[in-house]
């Protein structure tokens, strides 16, 4: 039995080694992509503090006096002084906000800020501005499509080819699953002494051995997280995964309607700010690290404000305020714990696929996980290799040994 699953093994491997690899390769280069370019572009997430802070509303004119015929979609403001402000952009187009496919492929709205890009002179949609919370003044205009990390990103979901890239990697995903069962079955020991030999690395063994244990040991202990990477991944790759999925647990990821503004009040009535806003929601939660604040879009929609609370496990377990436009009453509030179980489970399933479910530790975890995935596909080649050659090297002296047989 175990022969027919090495065989299994073997030709998946190296069906999907080389995807694999690149993914895992692409995989650890964006683990710290938010602190990396925060690090490498610090004027423009961080300001010197200086005097009064500017309200929602001032920046709000500010911007659009700077950034002609752009429509506000978001405004976020973080609770750390120092932190710029990051206003999204709709340019170019009038009234709706272009629709992202089911996988987030230009990244969650809330989190292209922790990435970096030059201003671009030409309008563009979805770009955000960075702004001096101070000053008024907008630092950089950025669009994630003209970063670096843009095209990693593109190359580990869709090898830089689009919807056919994205099928590929949806393919070499799963294949990556059944390699991973497979190689559990075939790590499992018959004996105590193997055993003992597959859970511990022989470092002052040959280069051989060395590779065989890599491949082996290294990976039984890698092959869960591993999985489980593989399957979030698979939730982004076909639509039909993520339904099934969310099907099988007799639930639902659907975002919560948000509730309609009361009837249009009396001509004249002006509409809360985006600074009442925040005021109002502060009152409820007054220590969140971030507070992302949407405009009703219509008279009768309701003003939108997200933010993450501190202390918070992951950075997808924010909580939502849905306020009356006209009189700022909280129409509805959903914190991470009240969303039902699709809700909770498609908020966390990008943390836990980037590491970032428990912040830095996993994270280091996550990036150490992705280099030894990328080192599985060349270990398991060479000792297929060293199998082949033992075989064909063994068979060569039987057959030398046959005449001397026969003679004697």
């Amino acid at each position: 039995m175990k022969v027919f699953f090495r065989r299994i093994h073997l030709y998946l491997g190296l069906a999907a080694g080389l995807v694999i690899t690149v993914s895992c390769l692409t995989g650890a280069l964006l683990v710290f992509e938010k602190e990396l370019t925060e690090a490498f572009n610090r004027d423009r997430y961080f300001v010197q503090q200086m005097g009064r802070r500017l309200t929602l509303d001032e920046i709000a004119a500010n911007v659009k006096q700077q950034v002609p015929g752009a429509n506000i979609t978001r405004i976020q403001v973080f609770s750390d002084p120092s932190r710029t402000m990051a206003v999204g952009l709709e340019e170019g187009k009038k009234g709706g906000k272009k629709k992202e496919d089911h996988e987030g492929e230009s990244k969650d709205r809330k989190e292209k800020n922790a990435a970096g890009a030059k201003p671009s002179p030409r309008k563009e949609k979805g770009r955000t501005a960075f702004v001096n919370p101070y000053t008024g003044k907008v630092i950089a205009l950025f669009s994630y499509q003209e970063t670096f990390y843009y095209k990693i990103f593109s190359l580990h979901r869709r090898l830089l080819a689009g919807s056919t890239g994205k099928v590929i990697v949806g393919i070499s995903t799963f294949i990556f699953l059944f390699i991973l069962i497979t190689g559990i079955v075939l790590w499992w020991p018959k004996t105590r002494n193997i055993f003992k030999q597959r859970i511990k690395v022989k470092w002052d063994g040959g280069w051989k051995r060395l590779n065989h244990d890599m491949h082996i040991v290294l990976g039984f202990y890698a092959s869960i997280f591993l999985f489980v990477s593989a399957f979030t991944g698979l939730t982004w790759s076909f639509e039909w995964f993520s339904k099934g999925m969310y099907a099988a647990l007799r639930t639902s990821p659907k975002a919560t309607e948000a509730p309609a503004s009361a009837a249009e009040a009396a001509p004249g009535t002006a509409a809360i700010s985006y600074e009442g806003a925040l005021a109002l929601v502060k009152q409820q939660a007054p220590d969140a690290i971030y507070y992302s604040l949407s405009a009703p879009k219509d008279s009768t929609a309701s003003f939108m404000v997200t933010l993450l609370p501190a202390g918070i496990t992951h950075e997808g377990a924010t909580t939502s305020y849905y306020l009356d436009q006209f009189t700022g009453k909280v129409l509805l509030s959903q914190t991470f714990a009240q969303k039902n179980l699709g809700q909770q489970i498609r908020s966390t399933i990008k943390p836990l696929h980037t590491g970032a479910i428990f912040g830095t530790p996993s994270k280091i975890f996550a990036l150490v996980l992705a280099l030894l995935g990328a080192t599985f596909p060349v270990t398991g080649t060479i000792l297929w290799i060293n199998r082949t050659r033992k075989k064909t090297k063994s068979a060569r002296n039987r057959q030398s040994l046959s005449p001397a047989v026969a003679t004697a």
